[in-house]
């Protein structure tokens, strides 16, 4: 996945793994799919790719019960997740959580279709569905609307290789997902920011629109602050309302002072930084990403969108890399920047700068997480 854009247009990927505005891996990939059918240029494409999961532990607290598989997930061993998943599987083949998370392992690994069919079969295998009634019981804490959520990225993940006429068909299918998550779950603020982008990002002819957008955000306001004037920053960019777009960013690092905070200040100053970075404005992209890591707790995946916005800058290099060695040494990774995925970020950082020895140590653990992975980005990297 990717993130954020530098001042020229960047592939969705060379950039960034993961996250924050990764992992709006569904606004990435929507904005690659409305690229192919010629709804987008390339520069709106290059920047819609700046939200993610505003707090993916959140969203995941009701999938620890599937413990080992869940923290084999977070930590980037996917292969080992989806040995754990298919066990799980084979004794119940209707576990609802075992397939979203599946889907998610799948998903980590750009692997399209079988995310989707892992997604579409949690949702068949939801508690309330009729397929499931007919089996055995399942954990009624299980939350559809995540299902919806990812099934919609997954599409979005699909239109990476889709011509225009299929890209069209996802985007519906996206669009599809997203608002049938948010009507499972009207208080799920990874899907209503999702939904924001998509609505921003999309032509009315595929269900998109500033107009739905700013309903949106309204919605938004009273109960995530911070994530409602992210999607105004949003909305003003893409309007090339550029001064109002980086007033709604500080806003965002404002509201984090809010009781109705969502997400985290160092999460607000990485929106704040990228668009900076995006304007060609390099030092002061500098400067929020240091606000940023002065803000940060967790060590999550915040220092993996630092650290790409930091390259993309062409800024201080070796704090580039000591955030993305921090991150991998963490307690704190999640399948929103998966570790397979930045041993691979921080090995091309490394061989950029002539250490080829420690880049082919990252490269090699990368490859011991997820070996079907790495096998396909060399094949993709040597055009095959």
């Amino acid at each position: 996945m990717t993130m954020r854009s530098n001042s020229r247009v960047v592939s969705p990927t060379e950039f960034r793994p993961c996250c924050r505005a990764t992992c709006l891996s569904s606004a990435v990939v929507l904005a690659i799919c409305l690229l192919l059918a010629d709804t987008l240029n390339a520069q709106t494409a290059s920047k819609i790719v700046a939200h993610g999961l505003a707090d993916p532990a959140a969203a995941d607290r009701a999938l620890a019960g599937n413990t080992p598989a869940y923290h084999a997930l977070l930590e980037g061993r996917v292969e080992d997740a989806q040995n754990l998943l298919n066990a799980t599987l084979a004794q119940n083949p209707i576990d609802a959580t075992a397939h979203q998370l599946l889907c998610r392992v799948f998903y980590a690994q750009d692997a399209a279709d079988a995310a989707i069919s892992q997604c579409e079969l949690a949702i068949a295998s939801d508690p309330d569905s009729p397929r499931a009634s007919r089996g055995q019981s399942n954990d009624r804490s299980h939350d559809p609307s995540n299902d919806q959520l990812w099934l919609g990225r997954a599409y979005g993940l699909k239109a990476r290789h889709a011509g225009p006429l299929a890209g069209f068909t996802l985007a519906r299918k996206v669009h599809s997902s997203f608002e049938r998550a948010v009507e499972l779950n009207p208080a799920n603020v990874d899907a209503l920011s999702d939904l924001g982008e998509y609505y921003i990002a999309a032509p009315f002819v595929v269900g998109g629109g500033m107009e739905k957008a700013q309903a949106l955000t309204a919605r938004m306001m009273p109960q995530f602050p911070t994530a409602a004037h992210r999607l105004l920053g949003r909305i003003a960019e893409a309007n090339k309302n550029l001064a109002g777009a980086e007033s709604e960013f500080k806003q965002a690092i404002a509201a984090q002072r809010s009781p109705e905070a969502h997400g985290s200040a160092s999460e607000a100053w990485i929106d704040l930084a990228h668009f900076y970075q995006t304007h060609n404005r390099p030092d002061d992209a500098l400067n929020a990403v240091k606000s940023a890591l002065a803000a940060d707790r967790t060590h999550g995946p915040v220092l993996v969108d630092a650290a790409s916005i930091l390259t993309a800058a062409h800024r201080a290099p070796d704090l580039a890399e000591r955030c993305l060695r921090t991150y991998l040494a963490s307690n704190a990774k999640t399948d929103a920047a998966p570790a397979f995925k930045v041993h691979l970020q921080l090995s091309r950082l490394l061989a950029a700068r002539g250490d080829t020895v420690e880049a082919g140590k990252e490269a090699a653990t990368a490859a011991a997480l997820a070996p079907g992975f790495t096998r396909r980005d060399a094949r993709t990297a040597q055009g095959l």
